[in-house]
């Protein structure tokens, strides 16, 4: 058991971990903490696929098609912001490595459950506890990343994790056409929830091994801890690299607190930070707006308007799924060179404008299913390193203490305006069937999203190859007694606003 003595600390760990070179260490990170997407995608593309199959006779379910793409699409949404918020003040309070294990233990059980389902109000309950894990992660998972990945890293790890999303969104693509297909109707569905839990399992297994934040420690009066596990890291590099590492030179100073509570909370992300928390705000109603107008109808669009069988929709959404992989993978690693505010925006306003124009196309009767389904490909392409970068955003422009709940915060306020009522709007509009609903959907998504680009070039933040403590102060460190000895330079990127 840990001792927990709080104190005056004067620490170097942030800058001993931003200076490590990249090695294994980093991608057991990588893959224990970054295949929680995976298993969203997953869930997310299953329902959505499953939406014609469960809505037929004999499925187990009395529920219509646009229940399950509306209602319970919103309640999954709704679940994963009120788990944002709860497991995100868990996070900053109790430690990173307890809720990553805690959210995906809550998802797996949840997500097994769900494959249980015997009424359909049983079927809503645990899509709302499925996102509930699913939105704990989140917090967690973000919080962990940024503070163990180097900051020459961090953007394009951040982004390239977060877009893994789509990965397991063509898995769940592919993986629901065989077992409609192939399966009874009452038990294809099941199978492919059923599955979901057991890729949990794998990724629980991984996740074991990943430690708890240094970070987090040494302000949460752990600092031997810290400093130990640092230790352990720093030598495992050196035997991998076969040279010495340098001297990390760059001292905070912190006084050492168990909780950080909400008025502080509060007060930092709102009147510290204004301007950030509007930016914030932004870039989450935008991409979950543009996201929802395309992807909780995607399968239903396909069979109104184009005629595609309700077993075979899962293949067009693995092409898209495809091209939304393939943004973060290519365009990741700009957002460290070329920057974050150049390239957020572009994404943003670039993807925004694209959907218009396939709203365009799509009014006009030009379109055939590939052909749709090839402009949402390269709509989603940029859209998906821009929607990645909020979360990038939100995890490194607000302080240590606040990390965890600013996330959690910002994915649940800007989910719910775009996720709650995105799913609610969009299919109620789909589900018309008629050309003109469908075109104001795609136009309300793009309207959003290139506002939030628009936003980004006034108020982002360059925060490409800066340490989390350059771009936001501690609270802790600004409450010490004896001074920090990094120069006014140092701490100079943009501590207000």
């Amino acid at each position: 058991m840990s001792t927990v003595q709080t104190g005056t600390v004067r620490t170097n760990v942030p800058a001993r971990l931003d200076r490590l070179p990249w090695s294994r260490w980093h991608w057991m990170i990588v893959i224990g903490l970054g295949t929680v997407w995976i298993l969203d995608g997953l869930e997310v593309t299953i329902v959505g696929n499953l939406s014609g199959k469960l809505a037929e006779p004999g499925s187990g379910l009395d529920i219509t098609q646009s229940q399950v793409t509306g209602l319970a699409a919103a309640l999954y949404v709704a679940g994963a912001c009120t788990g944002a918020l709860f497991f995100g003040w868990l996070t900053d309070r109790f430690g990173r490595k307890k809720l990553f294990l805690l959210t995906l233990g809550l998802y797996l059980v949840a997500t097994a459950l769900t494959a249980l389902s015997f009424d359909t109000w049983w079927f809503f309950l645990f899509r709302f506890l499925t996102g509930m894990g699913i939105g704990g992660e989140y917090a967690a998972i973000n919080s962990a990343i940024d503070e163990l990945i180097p900051a020459r890293h961090r953007g394009r790890i951040d982004i390239i994790i977060n877009g893994t999303f789509w990965l397991g969104a063509a898995m769940g693509a592919l993986l629901t056409v065989p077992l409609l297909n192939g399966l009874p109707t009452n038990l294809g569905w099941r199978v492919a929830f059923g599955l979901g839990a057991i890729l949990g399992v794998v990724v629980l297994l991984v996740r074991r091994h990943v430690p708890e934040s240094p970070r987090w420690l040494f302000i949460h009066g752990r600092a031997d801890e810290a400093n130990e596990l640092v230790d352990s890291v720093e030598a495992e590099v050196q035997r991998e690299t076969g040279r010495e590492l340098t001297e990390a030179d760059d001292y905070l100073t912190i006084r050492q607190r168990r909780s950080t509570n909400f008025v502080s909370i509060a007060r930092t992300l709102f009147a510290r930070y204004p301007k950030r928390a509007i930016l914030g705000f932004s870039l989450f109603i935008g991409q979950a707006f543009l996201y929802n107008a395309i992807t909780f109808g995607f399968a239903q669009i396909l069979e109104t308007f184009f005629d595609v069988q309700p077993g075979n929709s899962g293949y067009y959404f693995a092409v898209i799924a495809v091209g939304n992989l393939a943004g973060p993978l290519l365009l990741g690693r700009l957002f460290d060179t070329v920057g974050r505010v150049p390239m957020i925006a572009g994404t943003y306003v670039l993807s925004g404008l694209l959907l218009l124009g396939t709203a365009w196309l799509f009014h006009n009767g030009s379109l055939s299913a590939t052909t749709m389904t090839a402009c949402w490909w390269i709509v989603l392409f940029f859209a998906s390193a821009g929607a990645s970068a909020a979360y990038l955003t939100v995890s490194e422009i607000f302080p240590m203490e606040t990390r965890a709940m600013a996330i959690a915060f910002f994915y649940a306020i800007g989910t719910a305006a775009g996720g709650i009522t995105g799913p609610l709007l969009f299919s109620k509009l789909v589900g018309t069937g008629k050309v003109d609903d469908t075109v104001l959907a795609f136009v309300i998504g793009a309207i959003v999203m290139i506002i939030g680009g628009l936003v980004e070039m006034a108020l982002g933040v360059r925060a490409e190859g800066q340490s989390l403590e350059n771009l936001a102060t501690p609270l802790s460190a600004e409450q010490a007694e004896v001074p920090s000895p990094r120069t006014p330079t140092e701490r100079s990127p943009s501590t207000t606003g």
